[in-house]
């Protein structure tokens, strides 16, 4: 009976791992020579966090965030920020209803499954802060009532790196709500000569075909939560965290937010490995994507420079940590 019951979940187990290929190598029909940028999203949804994109234009960005929403099949919607946009043009406003002499809340864009922000730096500081209780709590609040969030949830942010005339930068604050930041780069030069045979990449991310459903996602997501942790690799965690706070190189530390976001990353990591358990690997695969835009460099650096910097010392941080055996 036991062998049974090993070999019927190592057969569920197989299963899983087949629906997490399907959905990386659908993105991957969109997004060309770009896995470690996938892996990443995919991680990140698992680990129920919250994915930034920054980049130069044109490199894919938000045809990333649209690939993985058309490939699960859940409500998605797009919200472009701008200068103008209001709080209540992303979480909804009361609206007074005569029929009933009573006000009926309209839900905005954010009660969605997954919401690509494009350009979230192009907005205002008041209108930035109104993703913050829906990103961390899942849910938002408006005139004293609380509306939960449909699960499962996700902000794909984007934003443009390079360029930042008419932008608000990120306060820290919200920078610490994302569990990771990547760069998506230019492809390889195979993969951008593929690119160019198509005539119109955004038309072929229409018509992707949803290989997971959102309630198979929820269920992967409570898997993710049981994948176990040694106290070996919660050590190995808290050395890197406080290597950074008594940096003399760091003006910021990593928060205990962002020591938590990097467990449930490494977790998301080892469940897509096919392992109920995290190695030490998995935290220092994900150290950078979690922890390098939650630091803030003591040194003197322009804004350009800012982030290559946090990477730059946040490696050198783990470099020096023992790794576990």
């Amino acid at each position: 009976m036991a062998v049974f019951s090993i070999k019927k979940k190592e057969k569920k187990l197989d299963k899983i791992l087949q629906k997490i290929d399907a959905l990386h190598n659908n993105i991957g029909l969109v997004i060309k020579g770009k896995p470690e940028a996938i892996s990443l999203a995919i991680i990140t949804l698992l680990a129920r966090g919250h994915l930034l994109i920054e980049d130069a234009p044109g490199v894919g960005k938000t045809i990333l965030a649209q690939s993985l929403a058309m490939s699960i099949h859940s409500a998605f919607q797009r919200i472009q920020f701008t200068s103008d946009l209001l709080p209540s043009d992303i979480v909804g406003v009361p609206i007074y209803n005569p029929q009933k002499n009573a006000f009926e809340f309209k839900q905005g864009p954010i009660f969605t499954n997954i919401v690509l922000v494009d350009e979230i730096n192009r907005t205002s500081p008041k209108t930035q802060s109104s993703l913050l209780e829906a990103m961390n709590e899942f849910q938002v609040s408006v005139d004293g009532q609380t509306y939960p969030l449909p699960q499962p949830f996700m902000v794909v942010a984007t934003q443009n790196p390079l360029e930042y005339h008419g932008t608000y930068p990120l306060p820290e604050s919200q920078l610490d709500r994302f569990m990771t930041r990547t760069h998506m780069g230019y492809p390889p030069v195979a993969a951008e000569k593929e690119i160019l045979t198509h005539i119109r990449i955004e038309e072929e991310v229409k018509v992707l075909q949803p290989v997971m459903s959102g309630q198979e996602v929820i269920a992967m997501q409570q898997l993710v939560d049981k994948i176990r942790v040694e106290d070996e690799i919660l050590t190995y965690v808290m050395a890197i965290v406080t290597a950074t706070r008594n940096s003399d190189h760091l003006r910021l530390g990593i928060s205990p937010r962002g020591a938590l976001f990097l467990i449930r990353a490494a977790k998301a990591e080892a469940f897509m490995e096919g392992r109920d358990y995290c190695i030490p690997d998995d935290v220092k695969n994900l150290a950078l994507p979690v922890l390098s835009h939650r630091i803030i460099p003591a040194s003197g650096y322009g804004i350009d420079g800012y982030h290559e910097e946090a990477e730059k010392l946040l490696m050198e941080i783990t470099e020096q940590i023992p790794v576990p055996l």
